[in-house]
């Protein structure tokens, strides 16, 4: 593509990313490498200015920037200026990080105006509306033939029943991120009733419970789709004495193959992905089983990368700029 792109990210503080496992600053890195204008911004600086008889603006209040991969030096910024979001840029990367709160839900509603492809639009990726509409925890329920056992509840007797048909099981917030939260409840585990009152406690929102999988102790393999197509996998294991296999606490990631069942997978949900525009997706697949479907800010590129010496944040921008 000879075109260049004006590309704005909406990510957390580009200065405290980890330059050498972070997904936004490669796909930043293949952005600039092909002459695309990058700018960041906080999603606390968009702004919808609306009403009054026009037509309304999304705004953000925004740095252009160039990255490198050199340690202590890996941005370098302009003057913070006002971007007109659908007039000024091409594409919006949605790469802030969870908890998928209302906060997150408000940034898809905003950015709602602005996407597309063409005058005053510019390509959300991921397509807002989809990725308000598939939290990772929820969107994987619509494919219960390739889920463990799960129950979504706020009813400790409904939970209750659950552990007791199931034995083992994994309590999730629904909508944490990273491993936060997450507890595996044997079936001798006296803590659930505590745990349960901690929670609702303090919170409105539900809980997820799944059957404990032991293939976990194998590992908790990531698999990156690019418009619904499965480019690589990483196995990420779990640390000693760890349930979680989570990258962000401590667990291990390892080279893997694509199994039958894992491309069975992803040929099942590969074309609701890229019909609603979800460009850039992890699954997470625990054994024969998928468990989450992550479409708000996929992390594990750079580790794909380096097991299987591909270049899949390339991948993701050539999806991106057919579309233009």
């Amino acid at each position: 593509m000879s075109q260049s792109l004006c590309v704005a990210v909406q990510m957390d503080p580009l200065e405290q990313v980890n330059i050498d496992a972070d997904s936004t600053f490669a796909l930043m890195l293949e952005a600039q490498a092909r002459g695309h204008e990058l700018w960041v911004y906080p999603v606390t600086s968009l702004s919808l200015d609306e009403g009054g008889g026009k037509q309304g603006r999304v705004k953000a209040h925004a740095r252009r920037v160039k990255v490198k991969r050199e340690h202590g030096h890996h941005a370098s910024f302009e003057k913070e200026e006002i971007l007109s979001l659908g007039d000024d840029t091409d594409v919006v990367l949605m790469r802030q990080d969870p908890p998928f709160d209302m906060g997150y839900i408000t940034a898809t509603h905003l950015l709602e105006h602005i996407h597309g492809v063409g005058k005053g639009r510019s390509l959300v990726v991921n397509d807002p509306v989809s990725v308000r509409n598939a939290p990772e925890k929820l969107l994987v329920t619509h494919f219960p033939q390739l889920m463990p056992p799960t129950l979504i509840a706020w009813d400790s007797r409904d939970i209750d029943a659950f552990r007791q048909k199931h034995g083992d099981i994994i309590v999730k917030p629904l909508y944490g991120n990273g491993g936060a939260g997450i507890f595996r409840i044997k079936p001798d585990d006296g803590n659930l009733k505590a745990l349960l009152e901690m929670h609702f406690a303090r919170s409105r929102e539900p809980l997820m419970i799944q059957r404990y999988e032991a293939a976990v102790r194998k590992g908790d393999k990531r698999i990156i789709l690019v418009d619904g197509k499965a480019i690589g996998a990483i196995n990420r294991v779990p640390a000693d004495g760890e349930t979680r296999s989570n990258m962000h606490v401590g667990g291990r990631p390892e080279p893997v193959d694509l199994t039958e069942r894992d491309l069975e997978i992803c040929e099942s949900i590969g074309p609701y992905l890229r019909d609603h525009g979800l460009i850039f997706t992890g699954i997470d697949v625990i054994g024969d089983w998928l468990t989450e479907i992550n479409v708000t800010s996929p992390t594990g590129l750079q580790e794909l990368d380096r097991f299987n010496k591909i270049n899949s944040a390339g991948l993701i921008w050539d999806a991106i700029e057919k579309r233009f």
